[in-house]
C-alpha cells in the first residue's frame, strides 16, 4: 500500500517562517563546507579514504548533539521572561528545578495556581516527548525554544504537536494542557513574524518582541472508547499562557486550539489532528495509527 498522506497545510499551522535569503544561504554554505571537507584538518587521509571513513558524519553528529545538549540560552531567554513577569506582578515567583527532574520551571501565579513548565527545543525530536506532569501541577506546558537558526517552525510545529505529542498523550496519558513556541530568534533577520509588522508585542530594550504563540490542547485524555474527541483548554483556563499574553501584547490571534481525537480501526488506534485559530481550520491530519502501545 502507498504511504499514508498527512491533509494538512502547514503555511497556516504557525505565523512564522524561514526566510528565503537564510534557507539560500544555509544551503550555499552546506554546499561548500561539503566540497571542502575532506582538505579540512590534519587527518592525511586521501577524499575517498576521508569518505569511507566516517569522519564528517561524526564531527556532524557531535555538533549537534552539543548543541542539543546545551540550556545556557533557552534558560536565559526564559528566566528574562517570568523575571519580567514577577516584576510586573503577574505571577508570585517561580523557580528553577530543571537539574533534578523531568521539568524545568515551577511558577507561583498570584492566586495560589501551581504551573509547571517543561522546556524542550524545535519540537521534531524524540526529547520531545521526554516529560512528565508532576502530581502538584495545577496546569503543564510544555515551551518549546528552537536555538537552530535554519530550523523550519512549520515543520517543527506540526511534528512536534501531532506526531510526538498527541501521541505521548494518548499512549502514555501524559496531559499537556498548552504549548508556548516562543524563543529568542522570533522576529529576527533569520526567522521573520508578521506579527511585528502588524504592530503587534512588546518593546524591551529597545527591541521589539512578538507575543507567543499559544497552542491549547485536549483538558482531557483521547481515549477511542471512552472520550474520542475531549473538548480543549480555554485561554482563561490556562492561566499561566493568558498572563504570558497579556504582558507580551497578545490576542485572540495567538492562540490555537489543538483537537485531538481518537478511535478504532480494527485492532489498532487510529488519532486526528486538527489545529483552529479563530473558528478557522489552519491545519488537519488524515487518521493516523498510533505507532506505540497504549498504556
Amino acid at each position: 500500500m502507498p504511504p499514508r498522506r498527512h491533509r494538512v497545510n502547514k503555511l497556516e499551522a504557525i505565523p512564522c517562517e524561514l526566510s528565503e535569503e537564510i534557507r539560500s544561504q544555509i544551503q550555499s554554505y552546506t554546499d561548500a563546507l561539503i566540497k571542502a571537507a575532506p582538505s579540512i584538518g590534519s587527518h592525511g587521509l586521501t577524499t575517498e579514504e576521508f569518505w569511507r571513513a566516517g569522519l564528517f558524519r561524526s564531527a556532524i553528529e557531535k555538533i549537534r548533539g552539543s548543541q542539543a545538549a546545551s540550556m545556557t540560552d533557552k534558560r536565559e531567554f526564559v528566566d528574562r521572561v517570568l523575571s519580567q513577569m514577577k516584576a510586573s506582578r503577574r505571577i508570585a515567583g517561580y523557580a528553577f528545578t530543571g537539574s533534578g527532574e523531568r521539568h524545568d520551571y515551577h511558577v507561583k501565579l498570584l492566586d495560589g495556581t501551581q504551573s509547571v513548565i517543561e522546556t524542550k527545543g524545535c519540537l521534531d525530536g524524540n526529547n520531545t516527548t521526554v516529560y512528565q506532569r508532576p502530581p502538584n501541577a495545577d496546569e503543564f506546558l510544555i515551551w518549546s525554544l528552537c536555538q537552530n537558526p535554519g530550523a523550519d517552525p512549520k515543520h517543527n510545529l506540526w511534528s512536534g504537536v501531532h506526531t510526538r505529542l498527541g501521541g505521548k498523550i494518548i499512549a502514555e496519558k501524559e496531559r499537556v494542557d498548552a504549548l508556548i513556541v516562543w524563543d529568542m530568534l522570533c522576529g529576527g533577520l533569520g526567522r521573520p513574524c508578521p506579527k511585528i509588522s502588524e504592530g503587534r508585542g512588546a518593546e524591551r530594550d529597545g527591541v521589539m518582541i512578538p507575543p507567543p504563540c499559544v497552542y491549547l490542547m485536549p483538558r482531557t485524555i483521547p481515549d477511542p472508547r471512552n472520550n474520542p474527541s475531549p473538548a480543549v483548554w480555554r485561554i482563561t483556563e490556562v492561566k499561566l499562557a493568558e498572563l504570558l499574553l497579556s504582558e507580551f501584547g497578545g490576542d485572540e490571534r495567538d492562540i490555537t486550539l489543538v483537537h485531538i481525537e481518537a478511535r478504532m480501526n480494527g485492532a489498532n488506534v487510529e488519532r486526528k489532528t486538527k489545529l483552529v485559530r479563530n473558528d478557522a481550520t489552519v491545519a488537519e491530519s488524515d487518521w493516523t495509527e498510533l505507532k506505540r502501545a497504549t498504556r
